[in-house]
C-alpha cells in the first residue's frame, strides 16, 4: 500500500468514525470532506454514504418506502425497514416498471439528493422534482439535477409507481382495506416522498420549511394534484408547473375518472386475463401477475394517444378522483380557492404537445362548438394551413398552453403570486428543422444542463439561455420571486394584460403574448361550457 493510499484509507476511516459519532449524538448536519471522498448522513432507516463530484455532493438510491412488491402491491407506501451499516448511495436505483421493462423494477421507491459541496451557515432552500411520462413511463435517473444544485439549493428527485401498478383500482382492494385511499398509488408515493423530504432534508443541509415542488408534463400534473390534494397540505411551500397535464388546470382537455369508473376499467382488465370476482382470490391472482404482464401495452406513445382521444389502454385509469387523495378535478378546486396557497410559476412551450383524431379541418374546428367560425378566422384566416399544422397549434393551445395560463390566472384571482412563461427557444443546431420548442425541450435549460445534454452541439447562446432560465428557477426556489441577478424583469401575472415572459431565440422578453388571441378564444370555449368532447377512437378487442 502506497503512502497516498494509506492516507486516503485513514481519511475514510476517520470520516466514518466521525459521522457515526455525530449521528449517535443526534447532530443532523452532514460532515463534508473537502477531498470529495464519500460521506455519511443519517436518514430514516439508517446511515447512507454519498459521493462528492467537483462542487456537488450526490446521494442516490435512498429508500423512502418499502419495496411495493408481493402483498404490498397496490397498497399505500409503507415505512422503510431499518438497515444496518452504511448504505451505499452513489448510484441510481431502477426506475419503476414500464416499457421497455429492461432495467426497471417494482422495487423502485428511491429518492436522490444533490447539494453544493460548500457548507452554508443557514439551511438551503429545496427543490423537489417530479418526473413526467404520461404516468406510465419516466424515472428520476433521466434528469441531470446536479447542475441546478450549484445554484445554492438542495435538489431532490424520486420514483413513483406507474401504469397499472401506480394507477389502478380493483373492487377487491376496497374489500381488503375499505378505509385507506386506493387507486392513486403513484400519487401516494409522491406524498410519501414529500413526507420523507420534510423529515430528512435537514440532514443534507436543506430547509424543510422552504420546499418547492416542480414537474413537467405528467410531473407538472402531479404538482397540480399535490396542490389540490388535502393529503399533501403542508408538505411544500411553492410550485413550478411546466406543461402540466394529466391532470391539467382545465377539466375539458384531460377529463378525470371517478372511483367507480376506474374500478370498472380494472374489472374489465382482470377479466381479460381470466381473473373473475372481487374477492381475496381475485386480488391474490392479480398480485401474482408478473410485472411484465402488467406493463404490456402501456408505452408512453399509446398513453399520449389515449389522452388525445385515441384508443384507451386496457386497465389504465391515470389520475383518479378517489374521494380522499383527489376529491375533485383541479379546475374545480382552483375556482373555489381550495388549492394550497403558494406562489407558482406556470407555463408551456411554443410547439407543445398537440394531437387529435380529427380527419378534417371541419372536425378539428368542431371542438370549438359555436365558436368554430372564430377559430377558423384565428387559426386559418387564409384557409391555407395544413391539417397537421392546425392540429398541433390548436390542440397544444387546448391541452397545455391555455391551461397553464388559466392556472396563473386562478392563482392571481386567489391573491397568490403567479408568474407565467412561454418557452419558445430552439437550440441553434435545430432551428433549420424545428418550428418551435417541443414538449419537454425546456427541461435542460431549467436545470442549467444544456452543455451536458447537447454536448458539443451547444452554442454560447444555448448555454446563456440555460443559465438565465435556471437563474429564474433557482431565485424562485430561494425567495418565491424569480427576479434578480441582472435578468430581465419578470412581473407577476396580470389578469388585465395577460402578458407573458417568453424565452425566445433572441433571449427572454416580457410583454404581449403572441398567442393571446388564440388562448382567449379557448378561454371563451371553456368558460361558455359548450365545448364538445372529442370523439374517441374505439379500442379493437
Amino acid at each position: 500500500m502506497t503512502m497516498s493510499t494509506k492516507r486516503l484509507a485513514l481519511v475514510v476511516v476517520f470520516t466514518a468514525a466521525m459521522s457515526l459519532w455525530l449521528a449517535a449524538s443526534g447532530w443532523q448536519q452532514p460532515y463534508f470532506q473537502s477531498t470529495g471522498a464519500p460521506l455519511l448522513v443519517r436518514v430514516e432507516g439508517g446511515l447512507i454514504r454519498g459521493k462528492a463530484a467537483k462542487d456537488v455532493i450526490a446521494f442516490k438510491g435512498i429508500p423512502f418506502a418499502q419495496p411495493p412488491v408481493g402483498e404490498l402491491r397496490w397498497r399505500p407506501p409503507q415505512p422503510v425497514v431499518p438497515w444496518t451499516g452504511a448504505l451505499e448511495a452513489s448510484e441510481f436505483k431502477c426506475n419503476c416498471v414500464q416499457l421497455p421493462t429492461e432495467g426497471t423494477s417494482e422495487d423502485c421507491l428511491y429518492a436522490n439528493v444533490w447539494r453544493p459541496v460548500s457548507a452554508a451557515n443557514n439551511p438551503l432552500p429545496v427543490l423537489v422534482w417530479i418526473h413526467g411520462g404520461a404516468l406510465v413511463s419516466g424515472g428520476a435517473s433521466f434528469y441531470p439535477l446536479g447542475f441546478l444544485a450549484r445554484q445554492g439549493i438542495v435538489v431532490v428527485s424520486f420514483n413513483y409507481r406507474l401504469g397499472r401498478l401506480g394507477f389502478f383500482s380493483h373492487p377487491a382492494l376496497a374489500a381488503e382495506d375499505p378505509k385507506s385511499p386506493r387507486g392513486n398509488y403513484g400519487y401516494m408515493d409522491q406524498i410519501a416522498a414529500l413526507k420523507w423530504v420534510k423529515h430528512n432534508i435537514s440532514a443534507f443541509g436543506g430547509d424543510p420549511n422552504k420546499v418547492t415542488i416542480a414537474g413537467e408534463s405528467a410531473g407538472g400534473g402531479s404538482v397540480l394534484a399535490m396542490r389540490t390534494s388535502p393529503m399533501a397540505r403542508g408538505l411544500f411551500h411553492q410550485a413550478i408547473l411546466q406543461s402540466a397535464g394529466l391532470p391539467a388546470a382545465r377539466a375539458g382537455p384531460t377529463p378525470m375518472r371517478d372511483l367507480a369508473a376506474s374500478e370498472s376499467i380494472a374489472v374489465d382488465y382482470a377479466r381479460s386475463l381470466g381473473i373473475e370476482g372481487n374477492d381475496k382470490a381475485a386480488l391474490a391472482a392479480l398480485r401474482a401477475l408478473g410485472a411484465e404482464t402488467l406493463s404490456t401495452g402501456t408505452d408512453a406513445g399509446k398513453a399520449v394517444e389515449a389522452t388525445f382521444g385515441g384508443a384507451e389502454i386496457p386497465g389504465i385509469s391515470h389520475s383518479i378522483i378517489d374521494g380522499q387523495l383527489i376529491v375533485e378535478p383541479p379546475e374545480t378546486a382552483l375556482r373555489a380557492g381550495r388549492q394550497a396557497m403558494v406562489s407558482v410559476i406556470s407555463g408551456a412551450n411554443s410547439y407543445d404537445l398537440g394531437q387529435s383524431q380529427a380527419q378534417s379541418k371541419d372536425e378539428l374546428f368542431a371542438l370549438f362548438g359555436p365558436l368554430a367560425p372564430h377559430a377558423r378566422a384565428c387559426y386559418d384566416p387564409k384557409g391555407e394551413a395544413t391539417l397537421p399544422a392546425l392540429i398541433q397549434a390548436a390542440i397544444a393551445d387546448r391541452t397545455m398552453i391555455e391551461p397553464s395560463r388559466n392556472l396563473a390566472e386562478s392563482m392571481t384571482n386567489a391573491g397568490q403570486p403567479a408568474y407565467f412563461y412561454r418557452f419558445s427557444y430552439v437550440p441553434e443546431c435545430q432551428r433549420a428543422f424545428l418550428p418551435g420548442a417541443v414538449h419537454g425541450a425546456e427541461i435542460p435549460y431549467a436545470f442549467d444542463a444544456v452543455s451536458a445534454v447537447l454536448q458539443g452541439m451547444a452554442s454560447e447562446g444555448d448555454i446563456a439561455i440555460g443559465q438565465t432560465m435556471a437563474g429564474y428557477w433557482a431565485a424562485f426556489v430561494k425567495t418565491g420571486n424569480p427576479n434578480g441577478g441582472g435578468r430581465p424583469e419578470w412581473p407577476r401575472y396580470n389578469r388585465a394584460t395577460r402578458d407573458v415572459l417568453n424565452f425566445t431565440s433572441a433571449g427572454p422578453t416580457f410583454g404581449l403574448d403572441p398567442l393571446k388571441a388564440r388562448l382567449d378564444l379557448w378561454r371563451s370555449v371553456w368558460e361558455s361550457g359548450c365545448a364538445p368532447r372529442e370523439a374517441r377512437v374505439p379500442r379493437k378487442e
